[in-house]
């Protein structure tokens, strides 16, 4: 389970909305990261974290997306769920194989 997030989704959103607009802006565009943190009380290089994401989920920035992220811890997990099955399963064969082998008294 992740650990809980300092600043709400609405806050992280807003703060990269207003750091993208400021960037348009030749007069704002200098400090836009450090201004916006400064006026929302924001870490600077948290926020600069924040925008670099947006920058690359919206495809203006290479590097994983959001939802590449995602998609490859699930598959990271389903991976290690399939090894410890696999670990079971190959335990539970080596044990049914050696009764097999064991000699039958009647």
């Amino acid at each position: 389970m992740p650990a809980p997030r300092k600043y709400p989704d609405e806050l992280r959103e807003r703060a990269t909305r207003m750091v993208v607009e400021a960037r348009r802006d030749a007069a704002t565009r200098d400090g836009a990261i450090a201004r916006t943190a400064d006026q929302l009380g924001v870490n600077r290089e948290t926020l600069r974290n924040w925008v670099t994401q947006a920058e690359v989920d919206a495809g203006d920035r290479p590097g994983t997306t959001t939802d590449q992220v995602q998609r490859i811890a699930e598959l990271e997990r389903e991976n290690r769920e399939l090894k410890r099955a696999n670990a079971i399963l190959k335990s539970a064969s080596a044990f049914f194989a050696a009764e097999l082998d064991r000699p039958h008294h009647r």
